[in-house]
């Protein structure tokens, strides 16, 4: 480090001390002059041109875009051809046809479940990986299916014309939710495919997609979880990488025989190279790129920390829990990794909506689509008032988001004990009401199979019940605050995690026979129980509802006036700017490209000699450790094969699993990740500040597939595009 750098650092230091002191002289600034110098910079900015991001949809490809970017202009075919080769999968990720005989890629970790699912006794798949070495050793894998996308029909006139007949936001929602059972369910009568009508630009417009479905799906190849999340938590998200995060299935047709899709990618045999255009075929799940300022405020000071301290609670719990039950550590390792992703997820979005330069480009692209609509007097009429009715939403949801929040029944972070007194509460409230008034589950027959259901008592882990409701506490406290008399009657002068022991201990909730006489004194032996979850509940539920009535009304607004905003987007600015996701098939185009990171540069491929690398630089550290296997590689295997590569395409949770293709429609990658810069990708994507998607490159799975795993049938089918 250079002499000067520390002069420059020491002169910085006392320049801000002296701005904090309030030093005098002509030149120094206060506090305020620089807020409002900072104020005028930011107000230079501008939108980007893809800051809504480059997810365009098979029913709205950007052609000539192509054509005068890439000097590539794809025909109705060769989209036919993408589209077909593709699949969407069960378990909320892509994948793609990779040979004629019905191979399909798609991520490891879109397959963990399913490694589980298949594993005998004795077997820890995700420990040893799987090779099935003929077609009679491929297993099966149970509750997991592909989608094709057959077909797309235009149903936008259909669904506006109920909508706008409507005279409520209520009746609006409901006609529109109607016309679309009505439309899915005439679709599959007629076409005997499944039918899914697609929101695009937020009900702007509409579209039915019919797929088929492949149900027989089974598992050929899939390497260790150690080297298909190398690096683990540390390195998600992140790159340069270092991952073989792929798996192989093979479907197969109604007489028991591998499938034969007349559409496929074909392998590449030389793969990537840096500076090639790319094309990502997935299904991104979803994006809230054209939200108003006022809708990501929200999500930045309200809906996101909310929902990232719950993650966090829950892997702390987690943790805690593993670290009390050491053999309970297998059967939680699943939701750790995704509670681990979740977190980093979070935490990223969150940094990109503190981001004030990327704010203030969202902000002007807001300024820049009212003003087209406001200076349009038959748009103004019809859309002119909806950024007003948002704020004014987000208003009423900042007003009740303590009770939302501090006050939740269920879901993630809320302990069984309290989902439990909930459903009791809620049960002895709708009895007290006349018969004809209560709601569906607590009339008539119906009644006696919700108490039966609601008869089954507690069986948590005490242990881990007790962790969760600490947290639980914890977060009551921070949103409702200390005095609050939810909060006050829950801890009667403890601390969280004594109250909880407390409460758990002495609660009924998990004894079967003194439950079943509650419920059968019911309604008022749960209105006057002692339970100490019953009382918090029946001091939390009015409040509670009063807030999912404010919410709910308010997400019928939102519906509406969202749908109004992506009319008002589609007649501004046409096709010019994609949709947000819907985890429905789009293609996303890009090239192979490195970028300026941390003072140096990463680079747009790495080997596996980078791998090796990491493990000799980590000894003894277990996210980068080696399977025995890997440690000596045989001579044969090219350490310098590429194993991972970054590129400027633009992606998001969903396309998990997307094949990276060529212009040739060659499979040149696997997506499998983003970086650390991508993170901000829910509200904008912005190639220049480093977003870029994380890919396994195909020459590095061929090679990992031969010469480690000795999967020569594997190898040469991806080669011929077929069985050999």
């Amino acid at each position: 480090m250079s002499n000067l750098f520390h002069r420059l650092r020491a002169l910085l230091a006392t320049l801000a001390i002296a701005a904090l002191l309030g030093g005098c002289g002509a030149g120094t600034q206060t506090l305020s002059d620089y807020d409002t110098a900072r104020k005028a910079e930011l107000e230079t900015i501008k939108a980007g041109r893809f800051d809504g991001g480059r997810m365009w949809t098979f029913e709205y490809p950007p052609l000539d875009y192509f054509g005068q970017t890439y000097g590539f202009r794809p025909d109705n075919a060769w989209m036919e051809d993408a589209r077909l080769s593709s699949l969407r999968m069960s378990t909320g990720c892509s994948a793609s046809f990779v040979s004629a005989d019905g191979l399909v890629m798609t991520n490891h970790h879109c397959s963990r479940t399913a490694l589980v699912a298949i594993q005998k006794d004795g077997e820890i798949l995700l420990d040893s990986g799987f090779f099935a070495p003929t077609l009679a050793d491929e297993r099966k894998v149970p509750n997991v299916y592909f989608d094709q996308l057959l077909e797309i029909r235009d149903v936008t006139k259909d669904i506006h014309a109920v909508m706008d007949a409507a005279s409520t936001d209520k009746d609006r929602v409901a006609a529109r939710d109607a016309k679309i059972k009505e439309i899915q369910a005439a679709a599959e009568e007629e076409t005997k495919l499944r039918a899914q009508v697609v929101t695009l630009y937020n009900g702007g417009k509409y579209s039915l997609y019919l797929y088929r479905r492949f149900n027989d799906c089974r598992i050929v190849f899939a390497p260790e979880l150690q080297t298909a999340h190398y690096g683990g938590e540390h390195d998600n998200f992140t790159y340069p990488r270092y991952s073989l995060d792929v798996t192989f299935f093979r479907i197969y047709d109604e007489e028991g025989k591998p499938y034969k899709p007349e559409n496929w990618f074909e392998w590449s045999k030389s793969g990537a190279r840096e500076d090639e255009l790319v094309f990502v075929i997935g299904n991104p799940g979803s994006t809230n790129r054209l939200s108003t300022t006022e809708q990501l405020e929200y999500f930045r000071d309200v809906q996101y920390p909310a929902i990232f301290e719950l993650i966090n609670n829950r892997m702390d719990v987690l943790l805690n829990y593993s670290e009390m039950n050491p053999d309970k550590r297998q059967e939680l390792r699943t939701d750790i990794l995704s509670m681990s992703n979740s977190q980093k997820a979070y935490a990223g979005r969150l940094s990109g909506l503190r981001d004030d330069v990327l704010m203030q480009r969202r902000r002007d692209f807001d300024k820049q689509f009212k003003s087209a609509v406001m200076s349009r007097p038959e748009l103004k009429a019809k859309y002119g008032h909806v950024w007003d009715e948002i704020a004014e939403t987000r208003r009423k949801l900042r007003s009740i988001s303590g009770d939302l929040y501090g006050l939740r029944m269920n879901g993630i972070g809320v302990a069984d004990h309290l989902a439990k007194a909930g459903q009791l509460v809620r049960l002895a409230t709708e009895l007290r009401k006349k018969e004809d008034e209560r709601q569906d589950p607590y009339k008539g027959q119906t009644l006696e199979l919700t108490r039966r259901a609601m008869g089954k008592p507690v069986s948590a882990d005490p242990a881990l019940e007790r962790l969760t409701l600490e947290r639980q506490l914890h977060v009551m406290m921070k949103q409702l605050g200390a005095e609050d008399p939810v909060v006050v009657a829950a801890l009667r002068g403890r601390d969280a995690k004594s109250a909880a022991q407390s409460m758990v201990s002495g609660s009924m909730l998990s004894d079967s026979v003194r439950l079943a006489a509650l419920i059968a004194g019911a309604p008022e032996s749960i209105m006057t129980s002692e339970d100490p979850f019953i009382v918090i509940a029946r001091m939390a539920m009015p409040r509670l509802e009063k807030a999912i009535e404010i919410n709910n009304g308010v997400s019928a607004a939102d519906q509406v006036n969202r749908t109004l905003l992506g009319r008002a987007l589609f007649d501004v600015y046409g096709t010019e700017i994609p949709p947000d996701a819907t985890f429905t098939l789009r293609i996303a185009d890009g090239v192979v490209k490195g970028y300026d990171y941390n003072g140096t540069k990463a680079p747009a491929y790495t080997t596996f000699y980078g791998m090796y690398d990491r493990y000799k630089s980590f000894p003894g550290r277990h996210d980068w450790e080696l399977p025995e296997r890997w440690k000596t590689p045989p001579a044969t295997m090219n350490l310098a094969t590429p194993l991972n590569f970054a590129s400027t395409n633009d992606i998001i949770g969903g396309n998990s699993g997307s094949p990276m293709i060529n212009k040739n429609q060659e499979v040149v990658g696997l997506i499998f990740d983003g970086n650390i810069e991508s993170l901000p990708g829910d509200f904008i994507f912005a190639e220049d500040r480093g977003n870029r998607t994380v890919s396994v490159h195909s020459a590095g799975i061929m090679e990992a597939v031969r010469h480690i795993f000795k999967a020569e049938r594997v190898a040469r089918e991806l080669e011929l595009g077929r069985i050999p």
